[in-house]
């Protein structure tokens, strides 16, 4: 299984220290393939897309609008 991560970098200068999940593009469940936009973070006003890094099955453990930090786990990609 891998773990979907909000990469540190997104933050880069960002003085906040959190953002938003503004929606995922992809359904729970769904069969998603390496490079396929998943979700939509907010950083201060920034959307940044979070793309699957492998291919499998999504599970999501982070609702739209919930609140972010660097490193937060927002969902898995089980290769099954």
């Amino acid at each position: 299984m891998t773990d979907i991560r909000i990469a540190d970098d997104l933050w880069g200068a960002s003085m906040t220290p959190e953002g938003v999940l503004e929606a995922w593009r992809q359904a729970d469940g769904a069969d998603v393939r390496a490079g396929t936009p998943l979700a939509e973070i907010r950083i201060e006003g920034a959307v940044h897309e979070v793309i699957a890094s492998t291919s499998g099955r999504l599970a999501i453990l982070a609702k739209p609008n919930a609140l972010i930090e660097p490193g937060t786990m927002i969902g898995r990609i089980d290769p099954a």
